[in-house]
């Protein structure tokens, strides 16, 4: 039989959109796939704490928050190697993905002096915070170790965008998915003390925790080495210093560390003034925020793929698709997060019983009386949230990380955070201030939601693309995506 010729058009097949759910999807699975994986990892190391001690899990959101806001500056500047690398993908620009990922890979490891200068700070904020002593005993230690092994988190983010921006999620998903798995026996041997490891409590979370997150990047570094382009390259010519790049990368990274560290440093404040309640409501707002963390991840997912395919078709001059894609992605993040505030609202009970603890003061009944409004509030907040999670992700794909940092500063910290300190000093209870959190999401919505449809984001121009030619479309109606 001879071979066939014919295009999609001659054979009535619709051409695939770019910025479509096919292209999404392709890019978002996979990450969801990893991310669920980091999840399940997640919730299952707090439903450990939880058995093992009250404290403990009192103490593990605080002092694990605290320990990423210190370290998500330079999480977020050596991670956005990948948004480079996306926009030289789309760009035809292979070589620029290279030399895009070695400069990650230096300001990660230049970050962890800095992220280890950084302990004595985060000792000090959690000592004044006002929370009991026995929590300060267990913060202590848990945050310790986290910072002391936290440059795996920037690394594994510079490392992991060569494969992501390029649209390649197999590696990641493998390296994370083991490093995962590796956690949660760990955290079952070291938390409580089985097959003949010592019985350690919140220490034995923190050390499992720096031993699993050193696999991811461990395993992206030599997939990187071996990848033909940095073979044929040579290793010393792919991880040299190149000043001009690195300048224009940290010139739209730092915004975007930036935004994050305004992002979580004024969650990490708000965390913080909670531990003042009464052991039931800090407790009951403790175990929601784990919750929704934990929920949330998949819409993190999304957002990361949004910024990649944005930043793709960025790279390429295609703002269009850009758009289309921003849009797609906030479709797909809103079906899931309906989803998941559903199961809030039916199965609050289910939820807050998985951590309760036998040496806790209250009961179970009261615990879930008094997490069942936040629960509500956690769903209602969700759809919200998902504007700011996915479009603020794609506006970091598209290269306007300045807009992103200003107004989240203007709003979290000017705006939500001295409201809360004002229901706090009044002593007015957990329940107002989740309703003023409430509140500042969705003001933070309608801001990400006008300045993505403005399209002011289109006339950046991260990599350049007026100082170099472009090669012609070489992906057709698929798009620029490449999954392994």
């Amino acid at each position: 039989m001879p071979h066939s010729t014919a295009t999609s058009s001659e054979l009535n097949v619709p051409a695939l959109r770019p910025g479509g759910y096919h292209e999404m999807l392709r890019v978002a699975y996979p990450l969801i796939l990893s991310m669920g994986t980091f999840t399940a990892m997640q919730f299952t190391d707090r439903v450990f704490l939880a058995h093992y001690s009250a404290v403990s899990i009192q103490a593990a959101l605080p002092a694990g928050i605290l320990s990423f806001t210190m370290i998500c500056f330079f999480h977020a500047l050596a991670g956005y190697s990948g948004t480079f690398v996306a926009q030289y993908h789309g760009a035809g620009q292979p070589e620029g993905c290279v030399r895009a990922t070695a400069q990650g890979i230096w300001l990660s490891l230049c970050s962890w002096p800095l992220i280890a200068a950084l302990i004595p700070v985060g000792l000090w904020l959690m000592r004044i915070s006002g929370h009991a002593p026995a929590v300060l005993r267990e913060e202590y230690p848990f945050f310790t170790i986290l910072m002391a092994t936290g440059v795996v988190v920037p690394l594994g983010t510079a490392i992991g965008g060569f494969f992501t921006g390029q649209g390649r999620m197999r590696p990641n998903v493998i390296s994370c998915v083991a490093g995962c798995l590796l956690n949660v026996v760990l955290d079952y041997a070291l938390i409580f003390g089985h097959w003949g490891f010592p019985r350690l409590g919140i220490v034995g979370a923190a050390i499992a925790t720096a031993i699993a997150g050193c696999v991811p990047p461990a395993a992206q570094f030599v997939l990187f080495l071996r990848d033909p382009l940095v073979r044929r390259m040579g290793w010393r010519n792919a991880l040299v210093l190149d000043w001009p790049l690195m300048k224009r990368m940290v010139r739209y990274g730092a915004p975007a560390g930036g935004h994050l560290l305004v992002d979580i440093g004024s969650f990490t404040v708000f965390v913080l003034m909670t531990g003042r309640l009464e052991p039931l409501s800090f407790a009951a707002s403790n175990i929601g925020f784990s919750i929704n963390s934990v929920a949330f991840m998949p819409l993190l997912a999304i957002s990361i793929a949004a910024s990649i395919v944005v930043g793709q078709h960025q790279g390429r001059g295609d703002s269009d698709s850009a758009a289309r894609a921003g849009w797609t992605a906030l479709m797909i993040g809103w079906v899931y997060m309906f989803a998941a505030g559903a199961s809030f609202l039916l199965f609050p009970g289910g939820y807050y019983r998985l951590f309760q603890s036998q040496e806790a003061s209250y009961t179970v009944e009261q615990l879930v009386r008094a997490g069942k409004p936040m629960m509500l509030m956690m769903a209602i907040w969700g759809m919200f949230d998902t504007v700011n999670i996915v479009l603020s992700g794609a506006l970091k794909g598209a290269g306007d990380t300045r807009f992103v940092m200003v107004y989240m500063l203007i709003l979290g910290w000017l705006v939500w955070l001295p409201g809360e300190w004002l229901i706090f000093h009044r002593q007015a209870g957990i329940i107002p201030a989740w309703i003023w959190l409430t509140v500042y999401v969705l003001i933070l919505a309608v801001g990400f939601w006008w300045r993505w449809q403005s399209g002011r984001w289109q006339k950046v121009d991260m990599i350049g693309r007026g100082e170099m030619p472009l090669p012609p479309n070489r992906t057709g109606a698929e798009g620029l995506v490449v999954v392994d």
